[in-house]
């Protein structure tokens, strides 16, 4: 286990821009707007030499019941279970506030050690309240400006008394996405490279607000890592969790609701604009998406937007139908899927569907095993040999059409790169190659090498003419 740094304090007081600048990117929404962070956010966190876990948590209320506020107050407590030093940090602008006092009394009976972080100390306006923070009694504060980088050295050497000999030592693997695939030996007409254990899948659980995302992502780890309720647009950040199954490593993401754009104001609802833009984020950098669908409301407009965003991407795709349990006509409901798939989706065949319930812990066995294997597909490669023995075939069953009173020349295909798989497919006339072949020709890729449910990718391209410059 890292040495893990956690950052608690009071709503609006620079947290998560203090997590952003430890981590070196910003994985965190910052907005000036009090309680953006609901749930815990983990990173790995530099600060000179020294290498660490860090934490970012939910601005601390003082609320015991049921409402989002206690449940994000019990999020900020697992973290500083799980930290080693906790980091209390105060705006040092607005001076100690009572709610400032009264966490740090809570923190001083946590037997974790405590280094009191002032913040917002770039102007003279921060000086009272730096005087004040020694009233807390958890020592000297360190004064720092998150926003600009002013004091991290002064923070440095408060953490390094605390942190062991080794925390300096980075043996983290790294994470090669390189996604071009060599020409390979053997047998056989297709070649599933083994996907390395040690080589985490990008798995992220996307789909509309209030469908079930967070609660599936608190299944599969089976524990509450995120923050679930009746509340629609609860998640707010990508919230990423390393995570196994079955040996096989997996970056977990659990994403915010994508609601249609119609529906955001953009000046009443900026957060959700960020949040927005944070799973478009998560979508493009991960290998498999699982779209979660309400079982009460199958593939409506916005589901299929956010599907076809998702193979637009080049991403693959799993299909989880939520709260199944509560559908009374299973029939009806999976013909009503496949006749939107395939009406609005021709493009992607064969998409895998998964029929589930988050809440009762069902079929997530036959949901993992859905994304290993089109993850497996997604790497696939094709040889080049079989490929153009495959190709003449395809044109002597549907010949190319006339093009400008000009037969078409389909001449050589090669696969060029997988995740997702791409060919480059040599023509003459590629300018004017007509878009109703070229989905002939996918089709054909999809069934013959058994590609179904990941995108095709097929650049065309032209030899140049060796005469075109000649007078």
């Amino acid at each position: 286990m890292p040495f893990t740094l956690a950052i608690i304090g009071r709503p609006n007081v620079g947290k998560s821009t203090l997590f952003n600048r430890l981590v070196g990117k910003r994985m965190a929404l910052v907005d000036d707007l009090p309680g953006v962070t609901r749930d815990r956010r983990i990173g790995d966190g530099q600060l000179g030499h020294l290498t660490f876990r860090v934490i970012d948590t939910a601005g601390l209320e003082e609320a015991f019941d049921d409402s989002l506020e206690a449940r994000m107050r019990q999020q900020t407590e697992i973290a500083l279970q799980e930290s080693d030093v906790a980091l209390m940090m105060i705006d040092a602008r607005a001076g100690v506030t009572p709610l400032d006092a009264h966490f740090a009394n809570w923190l001083r009976r946590q037997g974790r050690p405590v280094i009191l972080v002032a913040n917002k100390c770039e102007g003279r306006a921060a000086e009272a309240g730096m005087h004040e923070a020694w009233a807390l009694g958890l020592g000297e504060p360190v004064a720092i400006s998150a926003a600009h980088g002013q004091g991290l050295v002064d923070l440095l050497d408060a953490l390094r008394p605390l942190m062991p000999a080794d925390a300096g030592d980075d043996d983290t693997p790294v994470d090669d996405d390189d996604q071009t695939m060599p020409e390979e030996e053997g047998e056989g007409d297709v070649v599933d490279p083994e996907v390395e254990l040690t080589r985490p899948i990008r798995l992220a659980i996307i789909g509309r607000p209030n469908v079930g995302k967070s609660t599936l992502m608190n299944a599969l780890l089976r524990e509450n890592r995120v923050l679930t309720g009746p509340e629609a647009g609860i998640t707010r950040d990508a919230i990423m969790v390393d995570w196994s199954w079955r040996g096989q490593a997996i970056k977990l993401v659990d994403t915010a609701g994508l609601r249609r754009k119609a529906r955001i104001d953009k000046i009443d609802d900026k957060l959700e604009f960020m949040s927005v833009g944070d799973t478009l984020e998560t979508i493009r950098l991960a290998h498999v998406c699982v779209l979660v669908l309400d079982a009460g409301a199958i593939m409506d407009k916005q589901d299929l937007t956010i599907a076809r965003h998702v193979i637009e991407e080049g991403r693959a795709l799993v299909i989880a139908i939520n709260k199944w349990d509560t559908v009374e006509d299973h029939a009806k409901a999976l013909q009503q899927l496949s006749d939107k798939l395939q009406t609005s989706m021709p493009q992607v065949r064969g998409v895998p569907t998964v029929t589930m319930s988050a809440l009762r812990g069902q079929k997530l066995d036959k949901l993992m095993d859905a994304v290993l294997d089109i993850h497996k597909v997604w790497n696939r490669r094709v040889r080049t040999g079989p490929l153009n023995r495959w190709l003449p075939a395809m044109l002597d069953a549907h010949p190319p059409q006339l093009v400008r009173g000009r037969r078409l020349k389909i001449r050589y295909i090669t696969q060029v790169k997988a995740r997702p798989p791409t060919f480059a497919l040599f023509v003459s006339q590629a300018e004017e190659f007509p878009d109703s072949y070229l989905r002939y020709l996918v089709n054909g890729l999809r069934e013959s090498f058994k590609l179904a449910g990941v995108p095709i990718r097929v650049v065309l391209r032209q030899p140049k003419n060796p005469y075109a410059d000649k007078d």
